[in-house]
């Protein structure tokens, strides 16, 4: 059998990804047809329906669940691992509906997080999450919405933090912040979907062997990130969530999806989060 799965080249999925689809361990007769894009593009295929198995926004899957299905494992939540609201010089928050914010799309996490803190920050503009802090600095946008390793650089750059929203995130709900998951069609039956989340957790397992060890997978696709980036990048988004999402992680989602809901964000009724 083969599947399409997507998954982005940052460190953290490549790390998660890598032995599945490079054949270092066994896939039960399942060869992955995989492809790796930005996560904003994944978004919109997820909800085209156009992958098998796709990492997406946790944003995106409150609005594809009736399509997708939610897996145990492969997904990056947890503490201190939020999007990060960042500006060139000091701003007010009291005035943000009067700023120009530079956001990595319109379908993330990262932006229904700034939606739920902000709803009157209305003023935002879709970008390549890589290039929002060089927008930033060149004055282009007054402030933008940062993820992934803008974490680890954003202050080197010169860039001013305003708001870490997974602080907000936690403070608020006092729940884990889900950032993205791994899903799979619904068409497909609970015993495939089985079988998929054990050959993740397999995949996982194999690269936490070889760690601090990294692959020239993960290297070769990491956007020449310097390699202590991509480890703090690892240590950061892959946890024991990403291994088996546990209660702790299935209610955390669950939260997320209330808030949203109450939020008016989403309407209707919905399927289960999980196959």
């Amino acid at each position: 059998m083969k599947l399409t799965l997507g998954f982005s080249p940052c460190p953290n999925d490549t790390f998660i990804f890598d032995a599945m689809v490079n054949g270092e361990i066994d896939t039960h007769g399942i060869t992955f047809d995989h492809v790796m894009e930005d996560v904003e593009t994944l978004n919109e295929w997820a909800k085209q329906g156009k992958l098998d198995i796709t990492k997406l926004s946790y944003n995106t899957f409150i609005h594809t669940v009736n399509q997708y299905a939610l897996l145990h494992s492969g997904s990056a939540l947890g503490v201190g691992v939020g999007p990060l609201l960042v500006s060139k010089a000091p701003l007010d928050l009291k005035n943000i509906e009067n700023y120009k914010i530079a956001i990595p799309g319109i379908n993330t996490t990262a932006n229904l997080l700034l939606s739920l803190a902000f709803p009157q920050a209305k003023n935002k503009t879709e970008m390549v999450f890589s290039e929002i802090e060089s927008a930033v600095l060149n004055g282009t946008f007054d402030a933008g919405l940062i993820i992934h390793e803008g974490r680890f650089t954003y202050e080197k750059k010169g860039l001013t933090k305003l708001i870490d929203l997974g602080d907000w995130w936690e403070q608020t709900t006092h729940a884990a912040i889900p950032l993205g998951g791994i899903v799979i069609r619904r068409s497909f039956d609970k015993q495939l979907c089985a079988t998929v989340d054990q050959i993740i957790k397999d995949s996982l397992a194999y690269s936490w062997q070889r760690y601090p060890s990294l692959s020239a997978f993960i290297t070769e696709n990491a956007q020449e990130m310097e390699e202590d980036v991509m480890r703090k990048h690892i240590q950061l988004y892959v946890n024991d969530y990403s291994t088996d999402l546990g209660e702790t992680g299935r209610r955390a989602i669950q939260t997320l999806f209330e808030k949203a809901k109450a939020g008016g964000l989403i309407k209707g009724e919905m399927q289960g989060i999980f196959y």
